[in-house]
Parts: C-alpha cells; structure tokens; sequence
C-alpha cells in the first residue's frame, strides 16, 4: 500500500513496485496528489486506486496478511500548501499516521514513515546526521510541517517499542524531478516554470542559502533500501551535493536557454524560517547499501521537459 499515491514521489513509487511484479493499492484524497500522475499505474490490473484521507478512519481496506509493505508518504509537502492547508497538513502527520499504523498492526505489515529534513530545522549541525535533535521553531509558518513530522516520528516509534510494530523511518530531502506541480511553490518548480516563460527568476534571501537536491528515482531507491533493509532507521535519504539557491538559479537559466534575469529579493514573511544550510549525511543510508547516481543536471534536464509539457511550453 502507497498513502500519497497520487503525489509526486509516491506515483513514482507505484510505478517502480509495479515494474517488480507487485500488486500495488494506493491511497490518496487528492487535495494536491493528480490522478495525471498515476496514469500508467492506472492501466495496470495489478494496481487498485482508493480516494480516501488517511487522516479519516480506515475502512477494512485488508486484513491480515493481505498487505507486507506499507508506505505513508502521505502529506502536502510545499511551501504554499503550509500558508493554505496547515491544519489538514497536522490531521495527516497526526491522525494520518495512527490510522496506518492500526493497519500495519491489523496485516502485520512493515511500515514506512516518509520523515523529512524539515525535523532538523535551520539546522546548526552541518551536515545533519540522524543523531541530531534540530532547531526547529513551533510556533513559526513551516511549523505545521515540520511538528506533524516530528509527532508522526514519535507516534511511529512508540508503536515499535511498546506494540511491536515493524516501522522504519526516512528523512527526505529535498527531491525533485519529473511530475512535481508546476506551482507548488517549491524553490526548483518556481525556477523552471519562470525561466520557460522568461519571467525574472526570484531568489529570496540572498542566494548563498545552500540545498542539496536529489533526483526521484534515486529517491524510489533509497525509499525501497530502508523498506527491505531491516533497519527502524531514522535515515537520512538525500544527496548530499550541495549547492547554492543563486548557483541553481543561474543553472537553471542556463539549461533552459532562458533569457531570464536573476533577481534576488528580500525574504517574504511567509518564508520566514527557511533554513540557512541543507545537507544530509548518508552513512547509515550507505549502510543498506543505498547512494543516489543521478547528477543535478541530468536530472535537471528531465525535469524542465517534462514542466515544458506540461505547460504547454517549448523546453
């Protein structure tokens, strides 16, 4: 079972269980997962689609045994989705996760918690390793993300230590690739829709806050290596090649053909907590035997043509 199946990262991930053979059931309530994205899975028999918020209590979508692997990627995960929607962004990091943890427990299933970089804050350890505790504001305009990520960490451990639940949790960082929303509101979407239509492309701040961007498909990958690698994690999965936002910019620009000018402005209050440095330690990742492959321009390259399309857009 895959929660946010209709996302980004989790129709990727549908795709790649399918390609092994697997019979897939994804969930998702739509309110920023596309059915678009799911439309090859949605051809396969093999997959099964429900329309349902995790935050909502589960129907007997199984019993016991009937599912081995269950994956909660389920979360509005940008930006704009926090100054809009924090509420059901908290119900999905909160309810969301108890009720597929029930299943989990109901099937006997391993989950998997889909954590993010965002529990470490603005970090003061560089680069963050799972150890770290973070720096994180609870009451600032990210806060609705980064708390629900933070209760879904420690509701999924209490249910490993205290019921016995087979659960591991990631860290994702930043991802990118093809199938994000165009305005999502994300720092590599807004880069690529302004240079295709050769609007200035903004930088806020003043460009020297770093990231470290991982390609979807390497993503999928380590997403699968935690699943099957027996660990309780947490682990970072990321790539830790880091670079600055105005190096990306000009980047984009560049691969793109854009005419664009790059403009820095201040940081908008609703930006207000963004992190200073960003960049995963993937030890324990390496462990599993998990390292991303893909580099930030080829990646890049795939992304901006499939954003072309999608907007109608020469790329």
């Amino acid at each position: 079972m895959v929660a946010g199946a209709a996302g980004f990262i989790g129709s990727h991930l549908c795709d790649r269980l399918l390609a092994e053979g697997r019979t897939v059931v994804g969930v998702d309530n739509l309110v920023t997962g596309r059915l678009a994205n799911l439309a090859g899975a949605l051809a396969n028999p093999a997959f099964t689609f429900v329309q349902r918020d995790v935050a909502l209590p589960l129907p007997a979508l199984a019993t016991a045994g009937d599912i081995a692997e269950i994956f909660h990627l389920a979360s509005p995960a940008s930006p704009a989705d926090f100054a809009t929607i924090p509420l059901e962004i908290m119900e999905t990091g909160s309810n969301g996760t108890k009720h597929l943890l029930q299943l989990a427990e109901r099937c006997g299933a391993r989950l998997l918690l889909a954590s993010t970089s965002e529990v470490y804050g603005d970090p003061e350890v560089h680069p963050q390793v799972e150890t770290y505790c973070g720096n994180v504001d609870p009451i600032g305009p990210r806060s609705c993300y980064d708390e629900a990520k933070r209760f879904a960490e420690a509701l999924t451990s209490a249910y490993r230590r205290h019921r016995g639940t087979d659960t591991v949790i990631i860290r994702i960082f930043n991802t990118y690739g093809p199938r994000m929303r165009p305005d999502d509101g994300r720092v590599l979407t807004n880069f690529i829709a302004q240079a295709l239509r050769g609007e200035p492309i903004t930088v806020f701040g003043d460009g020297t806050q770093t990231r470290s961007f991982c390609y979807v498909d390497d993503q999928v990958a380590g997403i699968l290596a935690a699943m099957r690698g027996g660990t309780a994690g947490p682990v970072n999965i990321g790539n830790p090649d880091e670079v600055t936002i105005l190096h990306l910019a000009h980047t984009v620009v560049r691969l793109t053909g854009s005419a664009s000018a790059v403009a820095v402005v201040p940081l908008p209050g609703e930006r207000a907590g963004d992190p200073a440095r960003r960049k995963p330690d993937i030890t324990r990742a390496g462990a599993l035997g998990w390292a991303p492959t893909v580099a930030l321009e080829d990646g890049l390259r795939a992304m901006i043509a499939a954003t072309a399309a999608e907007l109608g857009l020469p790329g």
